[in-house]
């Protein structure tokens, strides 16, 4: 048998309230090629692992479970790097954490037909709807059309600029290591290290959810600005990046790590620190890129 053209990945942990959603958006895909779903449930201690297990048996050609019986996040370890990556077998990869679904059961098919249409780039996300507490919170939409989006902005985007769950990446580029994955793996590096070659792919049609404020999600876990720490191993990692490109992304890296920045003095509520002339620069900055996100969200909101 041929091997699957699309290999999805799905991270869980203590999820057992909402792992359905989104084994039951994997198996809705109706794609006219044959695609796998790697699910690695980490030790969880609430039924989830069970949940996998009950779906890997009633869909054995889809769904293949990974089960640890110790926690390998707490010490430490990259999972998929350590667990998944060996078990990929598709030409592309796409992700999904367990506590997001997808709502469109041409998703697949339309990333591989747009990464096809674009023999240049090896990323592809899309618009998704963001949920706070079961209610809808706008969306996480860098764009109001179809597009091809710089590496830059990609940079500047920070890591929120797409959801995780609307990415899907060229197998070469996903597993390709990097001086940056060298620093720090999370999928903010990835939607950088995908863009570099031709840029991101950007697809209009929203096609999956992300829940927001989930106990032990990583933003809940690093707070809205981030730990200092954070913030400095997210700049170590950018200058990497501007290492591996050889500057080619320099502007775009030297703002990023000053907006980082800034999220320092927002966390430490510094507001008069945000107005001082060295830095007003900045909080312009981003106040008109907040402003340009309440104004798609607006649109979006009204659009049919």
């Amino acid at each position: 048998m041929d091997n699957p053209l699309v290999t999805v990945l799905c991270l869980t942990y203590n999820q057992a309230g909402l792992i359905r959603d989104a084994l039951e958006g994997f198996v809705a895909q109706r794609a006219p090629f044959r695609f796998e779903v790697l699910v690695h449930d980490d030790a969880s201690t609430d039924g989830t692992a069970e949940i996998v297990r009950e779906y890997q048996a009633r869909y054995p050609e889809l769904i293949r479970g990974v089960f640890q019986t110790e926690n390998q996040t707490s010490k430490g370890i990259a999972v998929s790097r350590a667990f998944l990556y060996p078990l990929i077998r598709g030409r592309f990869v796409a992700l999904c954490e367990g506590d997001d679904w997808w709502t469109d059961p041409d998703k697949l098919c339309k990333q591989v037909e747009a990464l096809r249409a674009h023999p240049e780039a090896d990323i592809c996300a899309h618009r998704t709807l963001c949920l706070r507490d079961g209610q809808p919170h706008g969306y996480q939409a860098p764009r109001l059309r179809d597009c091809v989006i710089p590496a830059e902005e990609v940079i500047l985007g920070g890591g929120n600029f797409v959801a995780t769950s609307s990415l899907m990446c060229r197998l070469e580029a996903y597993m390709r290591q990097t001086p940056m994955r060298d620093v720090l793996v999370n999928d903010y590096v990835l939607q950088i290290q995908g863009s570099l070659r031709g840029g991101m792919v950007y697809l209009d049609d929203c096609m999956s959810v992300y829940r927001t404020g989930i106990p032990g999600s990583w933003t809940s876990l690093n707070g809205k600005w981030l730990s200092d720490e954070v913030r400095a191993e997210l700049k170590r990692m950018l200058d990497a990046l501007d290492g591996y490109t050889g500057g080619r992304c320099h502007r775009a890296v030297a703002l990023r790590k000053r907006l980082f920045d800034s999220n320092g003095l927002l966390a430490r509520r510094q507001y008069a620190a945000m107005l001082a002339p060295g830095e007003i620069g900045i909080t312009l900055h981003r106040l008109r890129r907040d402003a340009a996100r309440a104004f798609r969200n607006l649109i979006l909101r009204y659009r049919k």
